[in-house]
């Protein structure tokens, strides 16, 4: 198969530009993200960059030809490819307004950003360090979005008083520290949970005001390109970036109450510890709410789909981690579908069924969780009748600069294609800033970290093993034990590893995916590593503190060529 590569949407009103230099000449071969062509306007300077690894094509346009947005540059493919089976990487045609359009003169803001999570703070606040005017519209009554609100920053807060609270009960006694009498005050614990919140959401909102920016509040809707509408009052602006998040998605046929059936928001709310909670989903939320209530008294059961938790993770991390959950005493249900979910009195009732389908069982819970994913916030903008493309999960059509089809209308986070991480709509929000300021921002979607933040934590970049396998790419495996390392021996963590998949030929880093203790810290050497291209060997080169948990990445690192030195 080929792709067709096309001219991008260059900025505002920018309709043309002249090819300035070609980089790459047809026959060379060319990675993915490497630059094939230099594009120049009046405003901005821009290289092409090649969305696949291929062969390059015949050159459709030569040095000082102009090009229209949407004309073909190049094609890139394998070599000998007729070209039978081509793939555009484009969006459908920018909408050019048949309306009078906002013009830069006439306009209040430079930028509105619908949405005042991690992606669209971020990107006002950038856009105003850019010299723009900006104007930021949330709907909830405070700023920082699910993430700040009843996502991240609440279910870390849970997460780490909750284990402070087992290790009082189970664990300090086994370093000497003896603590009599461990009482759980949950409400006090949500307090912590609700102080946490609102530090972060006034540290939100002081830097809005730091950087002079607009917070319209209310519901916001698009009448038109250069259009905003708060609460039916018409801002007028030269860009939208649209950053509404995500939310939470049920079952067919089951209510969400937040009191006995419960999303993620009701989970981190609840007034007492339940007998029983059903969790439904074995993905990133379920583990961690579970572990949750688990610490604090509750029996949990983990129903999942899939045959293992945790289905985007390495598969061993994944095993590993399903072994010690059950050491723990969570209950799980794997290779489960949930047939029918039912109020009796006091009680829920699950009903489950294998995947064989030949035989069912209830599950009476005082609360059940629902953790079977989220969904993009698109609907109420009015981005039907403005004519914007959705794709088939009713995410926003972007092109490599964030524009939809609409012209001066972008979308970054969870509202298009990529990982539902607040991480990730942070560097679009960055990026989608510049981009507007006619700078070439670069990310590289594989090396976007994930973290469960569990005990033991688990974290991940890059590929697996069983994509490696799947791309037939051959690979060497570097693994080393915490229980082998000296600090997490002292600290009496021992369980897990971390493991380094390095390409056999070169050593270059191609993922790595890590199980124990601090786990959500210890990745980002890693990330930095492969983001500048690094083999395992520069890690193993890379003298690290003793003793520290980061020797295990180290020695893993060497593991990959067999010169682990504690293995």
């Amino acid at each position: 198969m080929t792709v067709e590569i096309i001219v991008p949407v260059l900025g505002e009103s920018i309709t043309s530009a002249v090819v300035s230099k070609w980089l790459k000449q047809p026959g060379e071969a060319v990675s993915a993200d490497e630059a094939i062509v230099e594009l120049e306007t009046d405003k901005v300077n821009v290289e092409v960059s090649a969305p696949v690894a291929g062969i390059i094509g015949q050159h459709q346009v030569v040095v000082g030809d102009e090009v229209s947005v949407g004309a073909l540059l190049v094609v890139v493919g394998d070599a000998g490819d007729t070209g039978a089976s081509t793939a555009t990487v484009s969006l459908p045609p920018v909408v050019q307004e048949t309306k009078e359009t906002v013009t830069s003169g006439d306009a209040e803001f430079d930028l509105i950003v619908i949405g005042a999570g991690p992606g669209g703070y971020v990107a006002s606040i950038r856009a105003a360090q850019l010299g723009m005017k900006v104007a930021c519209v949330e709907k909830r009554k405070t700023l920082g979005g699910t993430c700040l609100n009843v996502g991240c920053i609440p279910s870390k807060a849970l997460l780490y008083a909750s284990e402070q609270y087992e290790a009082a009960q189970k664990r300090f006694a086994d370093l000497g520290v003896l603590v009599k009498d461990v009482e759980l005050d949950l409400a006090k614990m949500h307090a912590h949970k609700d102080s946490v919140i609102n530090a972060n959401v006034s540290g939100i909102e002081f830097l809005l005001k730091k950087n002079k920016i607009t917070w319209l509040k209310g519901t916001a809707t698009i009448p038109a390109p250069g259009q905003v509408s708060v609460e039916g009052k018409i801002v007028t602006t030269r860009s939208i970036v649209i950053a509404t998040g995500s939310e939470s998605v049920s079952l067919p046929n089951v209510e969400i109450d937040e009191k006995r059936v419960v999303t993620s928001t009701g989970a981190l709310s609840l007034e007492k510890v339940p007998e029983h909670i059903v969790v439904i989903g074995g993905g990133v939320i379920g583990v961690e709410l579970g572990s949750v209530w688990h610490r604090l008294g509750a029996k949990v059961t983990i129903v999942e789909y899939f045959d293992r938790l945790l289905p985007g993770f390495d598969k061993e991390v994944s095993l590993t981690f399903a072994k010690i959950l059950e050491k723990q005493g969570i209950q799980l249900k794997l290779a489960h579908k949930v047939e029918k979910l039912e109020k009796t009195g006091k009680e829920t009732q699950v009903t489950i069924s294998n995947a064989a389908g030949d035989h069912t069982e209830i599950l009476s819970a005082d609360v059940v969780l629902v953790s079977v994913g989220r969904r993009p916030v698109t609907q109420g903008l009015g981005l039907e009748a403005l004519g914007v493309a959705l794709d088939e999960k009713g995410r926003i059509k972007t092109n490599g600069q964030f524009q939809t089809n609409i012209s001066g209308v972008y979308a970054i986070g969870d509202v298009i294609a990529g990982p539902m991480l607040a991480h990730k709509a942070e560097e679009e929000g960055v990026a989608v800033a510049e981009y507007l300021a006619g700078q070439k921002p670069h990310i590289d979607y594989g090396l976007i970290p994930s973290v469960v933040y569990t005990e033991p934590e688990i974290a991940m970049v890059g590929k697996t093993e069983e994509t490696l396998q799947a791309e037939s790419i051959e690979y060497t495996v570097g693994k080393f034990p915490f229980s082998a390392n000296g600090r997490a021996r002292a600290m009496n963590q021992t369980e897990g590893f971390v493991k380094i998949l390095a390409d056999k030929r070169t050593n270059k880093i191609l993922g790595v995916h890590l199980i124990g203790p601090h786990c959500s810290e210890m990745i980002a050497e890693v990330v930095l590593a492969m983001n500048f291209g690094a083999s395992a060997e520069d890690i193993a080169l890379t003298c690290h503190a003793h003793p520290t948990l980061t020797e295990s990445i180290k020695e893993a690192a060497l593991g990959t060529q067999k010169r682990s030195i504690h293995m």
